[in-house]
């Protein structure tokens, strides 16, 4: 009906009134392909073992110990955070190998692989919220902007949190040849924000799309998805596998740990590198984020149960997102790597390097971070019948 009697459904003044970084939800023949996946059910996509995606405790008691003023001290680092500086210049020539991989922040990471460049979980935006305004600033700038990059094969996004999907680096992506990979449902939102339908190759778990020669795998991963204020579950999250010719690589997105990385290790692996989220952990949600230690068991599980390759920690450092200490998960993650032999990159953001080379592994946290404890040291020590070790200030050990 038209005329100027007309009025607009309630759903449609509503959706017209939705932010655009909302993006948009599945529907038509997106929706039938959801329904129609066997990690549907009931209406959502499921986990492949039980999770427990909200906090454990209220919110207003989480919120007294994230805002508590000590706390929040020790979230960021006491200095500038040391970004490297010559990104353009070194991504200049081709990596040796043939394999190289450039931490960018948070979950970006650059993989040049066999000839070919693939982008994982790109956010340049200053906050990773819907608003300009609010939410969680970046703690360090972005070593490259998207207009310096050059041409990228392909973008790969794990799920569409805003830590993950970022709507100003879409937009900046949307203009560009790149061919995205993303979870099933997730299209909804690139379509909304500008990214020809032709671009776009949606993938349920244990489904391959080839993209310029090398194989892009979405597999299994546990954790969750939203952006608007009903979270429908109507979008998939995944972990990826990528491969060339040559060599292999393992980009975990957002997960927690579970048996199911065994099975992609069998079925993908072994991998010259795997990309690891270890930072945003908590006890309060302990189902969807690693710790450093289930990080190192996770990337042993995809290496067949023994070192190999190399592991590069993502997903800290960039944002405040969680109540542990900011340089927690670097200074974790040393221990464990060093541990159970496992050789691990502690390149400093938008720092170059080649898994087959020589590894960044450098502590660079320690000199902008205040003195944090050791919390896994002590229950280490605990467990061997050791006396306790007590707080270590890393200022000392400068």
């Amino acid at each position: 009906m038209t005329g100027p009697d007309h009025q607009p459904s309630l759903r449609t003044r509503l959706r017209s009134m939705r932010p655009d970084a909302f993006g948009a939800d599945p529907e038509g023949a997106r929706m039938e392909r959801i329904r129609n996946s066997p990690n549907f059910a009931d209406g959502v996509f499921r986990n492949p073992e039980g999770t427990q995606t909200r906090p454990s405790i209220p919110m207003i008691e989480f919120a007294k110990i994230y805002f508590r003023k000590e706390e929040r001290v020790r979230r960021s680092p006491s200095g500038t955070v040391p970004v490297h500086a010559t990104t353009l210049a070194d991504l200049s020539a081709a990596p040796a190998s043939g394999l190289r991989v450039t931490w960018l922040g948070h979950s970006s990471v650059l993989t040049e692989i066999d000839g070919r460049r693939v982008l994982f979980d790109p956010v340049w935006g200053e906050r990773c919220s819907p608003f300009a305004f609010a939410g969680p600033k970046r703690l360090h700038p972005v070593p490259l902007p998207p207009a310096a990059m050059g041409p990228v094969d392909a973008v790969v996004i794990s799920h569409d949190h805003y830590d993950h999907l970022d709507l100003p680096t879409i937009k900046a992506l949307a203009g560009t040849d790149t061919v995205f990979a993303v979870p099933l449902g997730v299209g909804a939102h690139l379509e909304r924000w500008g990214v020809p339908a032709d671009r776009i190759r949606e993938l349920d778990w244990n489904e391959t799309t080839q993209i310029e020669g090398i194989s892009l795998t979405a597999t299994p991963a546990r954790h969750f998805c939203g952006r608007g204020m009903r979270n429908q579950q109507h979008t998939l999250w995944a972990s990826w596998v990528v491969a060339g010719p040559d060599h292999r690589v393992y980009h975990s997105g957002d997960t927690g740990y579970f048996s199911g990385f065994r099975e992609i290790g069998a079925e993908y692996g072994p991998f010259d590198a795997t990309m690891i989220q270890v930072g945003a952990y908590s006890e309060f949600w302990p189902d969807i984020h690693m710790t450093p230690a289930e990080g190192i068991r996770a990337h042993l599980d995809l290496q067949g149960g023994k070192p190999h390759g190399v592991l590069l920690p993502i997903h800290w450092a960039t944002f405040n997102l969680a109540p542990h200490p900011w340089a927690e998960p670097g200074e974790w993650m040393a221990d464990a790597g060093a541990e159970a032999g496992q050789p691990v990159a502690f390149p400093r953001p938008g720092e170059p390097f080649e898994p087959a080379g020589e590894l960044p592994v450098e502590p660079w946290w320690r000199a902008v971070s205040e003195p944090i404890p050791h919390p896994w040291r002590s229950l280490k020590a605990a467990d061997a019948g050791q006396v306790r070790r007590e707080e270590v200030d890393l200022a000392g050990e400068r």
